[in-house]
């Protein structure tokens, strides 16, 4: 079972459902490697809160790494995470992506078997905490963040207007196509029915946008209806804009962004190729990687929880 509109990424070749089907052209998939089958090279026991054996110094692993990762970082994983982390460790990372809310049900429905769960928002790893949500989550780490900016396309008849008119103004005029994601299954989506709802207070005819189910798409392909001219203009972080080169205004009278967290699951099939992963994201090469894309770096990364695996603890402060 896949979330609608979900992508899902393994090896060298993307598999995009049907939904995003439409837009797999205007969302071109990088390679990741080739895909593993095999499992992790350096055995552990994926009991909660263990830590994994470690390789000798140097030495490479092979198989997968299983990431179910925030839908607005496809660019980051599967063009630079992903190809980086293979060169770097050997491990092939084996992603799906979409809203953070989805995934974390998915996870608790055991649709999904994850390594590495990447949010977009601290709160969602609360709800994979405790016996009562299946004990997924025991730590996880904030390692950056990125504010919500007006992404448009800048062929877009209404395109000149958003550079020199305040966005909420522009976003109500008629015919204008304004793209966000699924307040229930996605942060991003609830931050843009908060500054939708909150600047309606001064803009009444946002009301209407804030209150309708038009417009709201999956993460996963936004970007993609976006440059394919099927939307004027969407909500988005500013670093998927920044690694999409979509042009970008404030969202004037805002402030909301997103926070991004990272953790290895419990029971994980591959704890010591997560392990690599974590370490690889949050070390120096995935930094400049974040950097790249303009994202705002926690640095060093703060950890909330405990039962962090130790040989974290290079990476990863407040354990």
């Amino acid at each position: 079972m896949k979330l609608p509109g979900a992508v899902e990424f393994r090896g060298p070749r993307a598999v995009v459902t049907a939904a995003a089907v439409l837009v797999a052209v205007a969302l071109p998939l990088a390679a990741c490697g080739s895909s593993g089958t095999s499992s992790s090279s350096s055995a552990a026991s994926p009991v909660a809160g263990g830590s994994p054996q470690s390789s000798s110094a140097g030495a490479m692993g092979s198989g997968p790494v299983n990431v179910l990762y925030a839908g607005s970082l496809v660019d980051l994983m599967q063009s630079q995470i992903g190809p980086g982390l293979k060169k770097a460790s050997g491990y092939d990372v084996e992603g799906f992506a979409a809203g953070s809310n989805a995934l974390a049900t998915q996870i608790k429905g055991k649709v999904h078997q994850g390594d590495v769960f990447i949010s977009a928002n601290p709160k969602v790893n609360t709800t994979l905490q405790g016996a009562k949500n299946g004990n997924w989550v025991s730590w996880y780490a904030t390692y950056s963040s990125s504010p919500v900016v007006i992404g448009f396309d800048p062929k877009s008849k209404f395109a000149k207007e958003l550079r020199t008119k305040p966005w909420y103004d522009v976003v109500t005029e008629p015919g204008f196509r304004l793209g966000r994601t699924d307040p229930v299954n996605d942060p991003k989506g609830k931050l843009a029915k908060q500054a939708l709802t909150s600047q309606a207070k001064k803009t009444p005819a946002l009301s209407k946008l804030a209150s309708s189910d038009a417009g709201i798409y999956p993460e996963e392909t936004l970007i993609g209806r976006l440059q394919s001219g099927q939307l004027d203009a969407g909500f988005f972080y500013n670093s998927e804009a920044v690694a999409a080169k979509i042009p970008t205004v404030p969202l004037t009278g805002q402030a909301l962004k997103a926070v991004y967290t990272v953790t290895v699951l419990n029971r994980a099939p591959h704890p010591s190729a997560a392990i690599a992963f974590v370490k690889y994201l949050l070390g120096p090469k995935g930094a400049a990687d974040l950097k790249k894309d303009g994202y705002n770096l926690v640095a060093p990364p703060k950890a909330t929880g405990s039962g962090m695996p130790a040989v974290l603890k290079s990476v990863i402060s407040g354990s």
